[in-house]
């Protein structure tokens, strides 16, 4: 059953156009604008030369995903498969199956929805130019992982995303941008290296590097010692970029160094390159290796779902200085965490959460940090006891609609029931219960166990973060003196505010001499910019899918199971 009838020519073409155009795109922003595109200034005519490529590819991959065939989603679609390198057999082989489709769609949305962001919000930073020209290559890059069907062309895609990336965080990051930057790159090339060497190996010793060849043979060509060596050396790649715990270092500095729009994109796709590479290449290719490490991947799991949130409390106590966008990145090694808990129990049931419970993580920390970089423009800043304990009424009394949309995407992220986070979380604990055939079952469950206690640690600090910032903090439960409490106090709606100048000191702030007597703390406490057009427009396409996938489960579920079950079968329906 498709939505719309396309023939398969077409179907290539789109694959082909979604994977090349913002590429194409990337290099025509380099160039001159022709005359009548300039619009005001060379800068407003690349930035809207963005959002045009990226909504296109979002366009075609839309069309591509209404002419899919979901009565079939566990066959390769779309499919090119031209030869490129005889000698070595590799191919430039295209496909997308029911696993691959809604990671290339979340993809292609998210960055039109940075794109169009930063029309109206760009980061300080040199050319918009570059800028435009890197986030294109970035989406190129992802696209490209998804999509192709050849170990190496797999690879020379997962790495294609690496420089845009560092420059995003190096050129136009905040504070410590640099470092961050080299810490990130060092990270996942180390990673790189040593994936390389274990697909290599998987190529040379059964004589293709075709993924679905592969996939079908399911690791009958291959002896046990090397799906060890090789799951061993790609796993430790894959696990740099999802981050696992403890190779996950990098990922907090990244995330509190670079721009929103890179935040965004970091956690949205470039995350999920990792754990698609264990669904997509270790699962069907290497089957008994992934077997000897299935109870090792799950027990750093748990300890990363727990160590991240202890992570997040630790930020979000009182008096810690904590950094919003670094609580964030922090629960993203908790959630992802349960992404690798569901591929390790090696089951339909695990693996099917895994990815619905990538996708969902895409959408709801996304936005996230799309809200944490609207607070940090409006503030000033986003450290928590500045924005809990020096705000007075806070987002719910100084921009209400920006503190609902913070208080939706905090419960969304903790697995409330009816939206999108919580059907991942669920199935994998479920896979965990019952892991697959030769996986000790006492272990597993005791990992359940621990994954279970850490949806508890989760929806702590989300409230706990709700609850501060949304609400903020009367002096007498602040560890903070009144006189830090006016040095940090909130900057103007939009902007700095020189000192001195109306507004700098709102009346009514919490620990002010006339708190306690200035009435209302509505009446009195300034209001900031609340939530933007341009806002609106890049977090609501995200708010409606977390709801949606969290009541209609059954649409994302519906193209991954029948493909899982041929992955986990080794191609065999």
């Amino acid at each position: 059953m498709t939505v719309i009838d396309i023939s398969p020519s077409v179907m290539q073409f789109l694959l082909a156009f979604i994977v090349v155009a913002p590429l194409l795109g990337a290099l025509a922003a380099l160039l001159p604008a022709p005359p009548g595109l300039r619009g005001r200034n060379p800068d407003q005519a690349v930035l809207r030369h963005g959002v045009t490529v990226t909504g296109a590819v979002l366009v075609a991959a839309i069309v591509l995903a209404a002419g899919f065939d979901h009565d079939h989603p566990a066959t390769m679609q779309a499919t090119t498969d031209i030869s490129w390198i005889p000698a070595l057999d590799v191919r430039i082989h295209l496909g997308i199956d029911g696993i691959s489709l809604p990671l290339l769609v979340l993809t292609a949305l998210l960055t039109f929805l940075c794109a169009l962001y930063s029309y109206f919000k760009l980061p300080a930073g040199p050319s918009p130019k570059a800028f435009v020209a890197l986030v294109l290559v970035l989406e190129s890059g992802t696209l490209a992982t998804f999509a192709v069907l050849d170990l190496l062309l797999f690879f020379l895609a997962f790495e294609m995303v690496l420089i845009p990336m560092y420059f995003l965080i190096a050129r136009w990051g905040g504070d410590q941008r640099q470092a961050a930057a080299w810490k990130f790159i060092l990270y996942t090339l180390l990673g790189s290296v040593v994936m390389l060497l274990g697909l290599l190996l998987i190529g040379l010793k059964s004589g293709t590097f075709d993924m679905v060849a592969l996939a079908t043979d399911n690791g009958r060509g291959l002896t046990t010692s090397v799906q060890v060596i090789a799951v061993l050396a790609i796993g430790l790649g894959l696990a740099v970029k999802t981050p696992m715990w403890p190779l996950h270092s990098w990922l907090p500095d990244a995330h509190t160094a670079a721009p929103t729009v890179g935040s965004v994109l970091l956690a949205g796709v470039l995350l999920k390159m990792g754990t698609y590479g264990f669904v997509r290449i270790l699962l069907p290719v290497a089957p008994d290796g992934m077997r000897t490490f299935a109870p090792y991947l799950a027990a750093f799991a748990v300890v990363g779902i727990v160590y991240g949130s202890l992570a997040c409390l630790a930020l979000a106590r009182t008096g810690a200085k904590g950094d919003l966008k670094r609580l964030i990145a922090y629960s993203s090694v908790g959630h992802m965490g349960f992404v690798l808990l569901g591929i390790a129990t090696m089951t339909p049931t695990g693996v099917n959460g895994a990815l619905f419970a990538n996708i969902a993580h895409g959408l709801i920390t996304g936005l996230l940090f799309f809200l944490v970089g609207a607070i940090k423009d409006r503030y000033g800043t986003a450290d928590l006891d500045t924005l809990a304990g020096a705000t007075g009424a806070a987002l719910y009394g100084r921009a209400p609609r920006l503190g609902a949309l913070l208080a939706f995407a905090a419960v969304a992220s903790l697995g409330l029931p009816g939206l999108a986070g919580f059907w991942g979380e669920m199935l994998t604990l479920f896979g965990a219960y019952s892991p697959a055939e030769g996986l000790s079952r006492p272990a597993f469950r005791t990992f359940m166990a621990i994954g279970a206690f850490g949806t508890l640690l989760t929806a702590a600090y989300m409230l706990i973060v709700v609850r501060r910032v949304c609400m903020g903090e009367h002096a007498p439960h602040s560890r903070l003196s009144p006189d830090e409490q006016s040095q940090q106090a909130p900057r103007a709606a939009d902007g700095p505010q020189p000192s001195g100048t109306a507004g700098s000191q709102p009346s009514g702030t919490a620990g002010s001499p006339s708190s306690e007597t200035a009435g209302p703390r509505t009446a009195t406490t300034p209001q900031l910019a609340d939530i933007h057009p341009y806002e609106a427009a890049a977090w609501t396409p995200l708010v409606a899918l977390t709801v949606l996938a969290g009541l209609w489960p059954a649409v994302l579920l519906g193209l991954t199971d029948p493909a899982v079950q041929q992955l986990l079968a080794g191609g065999k329906s």
